[in-house]
């Protein structure tokens, strides 16, 4: 293939890349800048295209440009925050990846992944500004309005988790660090707020922080602060640390975060001071964490998804909460809540599940634990009729994972009893035929309170097959 065509090819690449692609050469002069950069600053192409970057974007220097310091140190940069003007004044935020490009061993210039946090950057400040105004002392008793659960609204039957929520009460009597295990959809945030309720922080600030929600950078400065012009845009904002204050703050999948930013959170734990971006000095704060992963903390130790160091220190007191599979007695229990919980959202009166039903919750593996539960018990109250959830109602996806032999039944049915064919004498087999089909009707009724539609289901017939038969005069036992 001719060189032409080749750079043509890898042009139209870089072209339909849905990130902004620059790319400049040694002199810090754009050699390539697809639409998708384009639009992120605010630009056309030919706006930038053989241009110096100081002179379409005035308010970098070889400092605060991502792509001049790779060119100066020939040193890659990943995931570095960017806020900058182009040569308009329109204000641009940036996450950017930024590489050396050389040829042999001759820097020639370099080559950046840009992706747009701006409204993802103002999200996570007005998060902030949030917490800040709720952060306030909270009243003793609970409003029908917050979202704060206590040790007596993790329902439970089963011994391991009594004995686990008996030991969480004694470490809220303490200040110590916590690490919580617990696949998703466990309840881990449930067990971290009991704590935080039950703990004498209980008038302080909670703070709750998905590390896998941010980029690290962004996660960075809200978790610590920042101060203003430690970088472009940059303004005086007090971290999560500090709004949490005096009370909790709770990190939940640890494992995401960073390991350099690990670092400072190991620190943090150490001598209880953080500093902010950009900052010179340190500020004390007294604040309780708690962590949370969703795999094994040995395991993550092992493959290098967090510090060894951190994990000791954080792993002070350490609660591992079992799966819903492991715990099979309370599927009984917490189909009665949700019943409850869905039936006062929705203003119905759905007063239970069917014996099948019943049959394949109890023999269903759960992979998404007690929220999968939630979310199948609601998805099934959307699609209910009457006032019981059939196997029908239940959402596709579930059914799709359900092995067959979850659908058979566990026993053996009962053979019929042979007093049923004795001492019959003066009566025919079709009466005895109709004998047991009316004890057999009348079993079902009682097991549904009467409710045809439910026993002609359970029977496996047509309701107005039933009704007919409901009709018909019955013929007294012989």
């Amino acid at each position: 293939m001719p060189l032409s065509d080749t750079v043509e090819m890898l042009q139209a690449i870089l072209g339909a890349i849905d990130e902004g692609i620059h790319v400049v050469d040694a002199e810090g002069i754009t050699i390539f800048y697809n639409h998708v950069a384009a639009r992120l600053d605010g630009l056309t192409p030919e706006e930038v295209l053989g241009k110096p970057l100081l002179e379409v974007f005035p308010s970098l220097d070889r400092h605060s440009s991502t792509l001049l310091r790779v060119i100066e140190n020939g040193e890659a940069i990943y995931d570095q925050t960017q806020t900058y003007k182009n040569w308009k004044g329109m204000r641009v935020e940036t996450i950017n990846t930024t590489l050396p490009v050389r040829v042999g061993k001759r820097l020639v210039g370099a080559v950046e992944v840009a992706k747009d946090i701006g409204k993802l950057k103002e999200l996570s400040e007005r998060l902030v500004d949030l917490q800040a105004k709720i952060s306030k002392p909270k009243r003793a008793k609970r409003g029908a309005d917050e979202v704060a659960f206590h040790f007596e609204d993790i329902l439970t039957k089963s011994e391991q988790m009594n004995h686990l929520k008996e030991r969480a009460k004694k470490a809220a009597r303490t200040t110590s660090p916590v690490l919580i295990y617990g696949e998703t959809g466990t309840g881990k945030e449930l067990f971290v707020q009991s704590i935080h309720h039950a703990s004498l922080r209980s008038s302080k600030p909670f703070i709750a922080q998905n590390c896998a929600a941010l980029p690290a950078s962004l996660l960075e400065s809200l978790l610590f602060g920042t101060v203003k012009g430690s970088f472009t845009g940059a303004d005086d904002r007090p971290g999560l640390f500090e709004l949490a204050d005096g009370g909790t703050l709770f990190l939940d999948e640890l494992n995401s975060m960073p390991l350099d930013l690990q670092a400072k959170m190991l620190r943090v734990l150490q001598d209880g001071q953080i500093r902010r971006i950009g900052g010179s000095q340190s500020v004390k704060v007294d604040v309780r964490v708690i962590a949370a992963v969703n795999e094994a903390p040995q395991l993550l130790v092992e493959r290098g998804l967090m510090r060894t160091d951190l994990y000791y220190r954080i792993n002070v007191v350490s609660f591992s909460l079992p799966p819903l599979r492991e715990r099979r007695e309370d599927v009984d229990l917490l189909v009665e809540h949700f019943l409850a919980k869905f039936n006062r959202v929705f203003g119905m009166n759905v007063r239970g599940i069917s014996p099948e039903v019943a049959q394949l919750f109890a023999r269903y593996d759960w992979p998404g634990n007690v929220r999968e539960l939630e979310h199948v018990v609601e998805a099934a109250m959307n699609m209910v009729e009457d006032d019981m959830i059939m196997m029908e109602h239940l959402p596709a996806h579930m059914l799709e994972r359900v092995q067959p032999d979850m659908l058979q039944s566990p026993s053996t049915p009962e053979p019929i009893p042979i007093s049923l064919l004795a001492d019959r004498e003066g009566c025919t087999l079709p009466e005895i035929l109709r004998e047991l089909e009316e004890r057999i009707i009348g079993d079902a009724l009682k097991q549904t309170d009467g409710n045809v539609l439910r026993a002609a289901k359970l029977l496996g017939i047509p309701r107005q097959t039933l009704q007919y038969k409901l009709s018909q005069r019955m013929i007294p036992p012989c």
